[in-house]
């Protein structure tokens, strides 16, 4: 409510209290500022007539049951336009900004969880920033999972997004299993391997440098660490709130990093062990702004550049130290949907899921000599070589092979393959 006086306007705040004197209520108009003193001529006046009570820091008004009934009917009128607005504002808002919660600061987006250990623990500062200059480490959270060794209880794979080999074992990412399995003998039955965490909501992907594990754990935003104990693996470390999605990790044994890719976010969170306590620290973070809000599921690296097949239908290729953008590729709209790009001797393969418009009739495997020839039509799909009809999602190499995840296709779960002088021969794993 504002009085207003002929020389100067003041703020006031609204309270009722009984005065059985009145017959009504007295309101009571309380000055914004306790400290200020009315004077002369600079008085917060009201009008209609009403006899003016002063009183210290206050000035009463007593008013009749009419006038009560009116007040009272203002303020409800004035409380129910302020509601109305709001609930539009906020349903604006909404509609304007998606279900997503608000893009967080970029240091925020590094650490929002606060240290454990070491400087500033318990302090509530932000892990990305102490004080001393520090850089952020993951929160430590002992061996979770120590001690006991669980095999899988199934006997098949729900969308399996990637298979890899670290030191001597084997691990599969069985993403709508949620959980991450290993065994050292890769033709065992599936319900012989052993489960390595099934604590994660989606997870995408795993990287070792052979000392500490890393994987996405993509719908809980945060990104787990693991550590070998004997002959199983325990859960040590953990980054929370890592936003956008995160979705692909490599190990870059040429610079001793991990690349921590947000599928969403368009940017890179750069991890780094240290040698000494195997505590893992966030050291950097890069990012394509271009990419940001656009799905990127993962990324390659290939020298002293790093792809990114985005499904917008366009390939970028940075610089892997800058990213700074160096070329674009356009791809056709059918195969605009990409996941994986990865290189098998001198030709790119590129892995499918949609259409642009998020068909997966149109998932599939193409291959090509030169990235500009694309959108061209230049290249060659092979997919019929591993049946076809699913939808293929990432290639791994090693023990002198290749290997593909694949989905929608009960069966053929997993293809192990090689390639021969441009001839495919590919055979069922699980």
């Amino acid at each position: 409510m504002r009085g207003v006086g002929g020389a100067g306007r003041c703020e006031s705040s609204v309270i009722f209290e009984p005065d059985p004197s009145a017959g009504g209520y007295v309101l009571d108009l309380l000055t914004a500022d306790a400290d200020r003193e009315l004077t002369a001529g600079r008085d917060c006046e009201l009008t209609g007539g009403r006899d003016r009570e002063r009183t210290g820091g206050r000035d009463s008004v007593s008013i009749g049951a009419a006038d009560r009934e009116q007040t009272v009917e203002r303020l409800l009128m004035t409380s129910t336009v302020c509601l109305r607005f709001f609930l539009f504002m906020t349903l604006l808002m909404t509609l304007f900004c998606g279900c997503s919660a608000a893009k967080q600061p970029e240091r925020d987006w590094i650490a929002s969880t606060l240290v454990q250990n070491g400087d500033g623990a318990g302090t509530g500062a932000d892990p990305a920033v102490q004080e001393d200059g520090a850089l952020s480490p993951a929160d430590n959270i002992g061996d979770v999972g120590a001690g006991t060794v669980v095999y899988t209880s199934y006997t098949d794979l729900s969308v399996p997004t990637q298979i890899t080999k670290i030191v001597d074992e084997y691990f599969i990412v069985d993403c709508y299993h949620n959980r991450i399995i290993y065994n050292d003998d890769l033709s065992a039955p599936l319900d012989k391997w052993r489960v390595m965490t099934d604590e994660m909501k989606m997870g995408h992907s795993l990287a070792s440098d052979g000392t500490v594990y890393i994987a996405d754990d993509t719908e809980n935003e945060r990104i787990m660490i693991f550590e070998k104990q004997d002959d199983r693996f325990v859960f040590t470390q953990v980054f929370e709130g890592i936003s956008d999605r995160p979705h692909y990790i490599v190990y870059n044994e040429e610079d001793g990093l991990f690349y921590a890719w947000a599928s969403t976010g368009g940017r890179m969170c750069l991890l780094k062990r240290d040698g000494g306590d195997n505590r893992v620290y966030i050291v950097g973070t890069k990012s394509i702004p271009e990419l940001d809000g656009v799905y990127v599921r993962t990324f390659t690296l290939m020298g002293d550049d790093i792809y990114f097949p985005a499904a917008n239908g366009i390939i970028i290729r940075a610089d892997r130290e800058s990213f700074e953008v160096k070329e674009r590729f356009r791809v056709p709209d059918t195969m605009a949907g990409m996941i994986q790009l990865s290189k098998i001797g001198d030709m790119f393969y590129i892995t499918v899921s949609t259409d642009l418009t998020g068909f997966q009739e149109f998932a599939t495997i193409v291959r090509c000599r030169e990235l500009a020839g694309l959108e061209k039509g230049e290249y060659e799909d092979v997919y019929e070589s591993f049946i076809g009809g699913g939808t293929p999602y990432v290639i791994t190499s090693f023990d002198g092979a290749f290997f593909l995840t694949e989905h929608r296709i009960p069966g053929h779960s997993i293809w192990r393959f090689v390639v021969d002088d441009g001839d495919i021969r590919a055979e069922t794993l699980y």
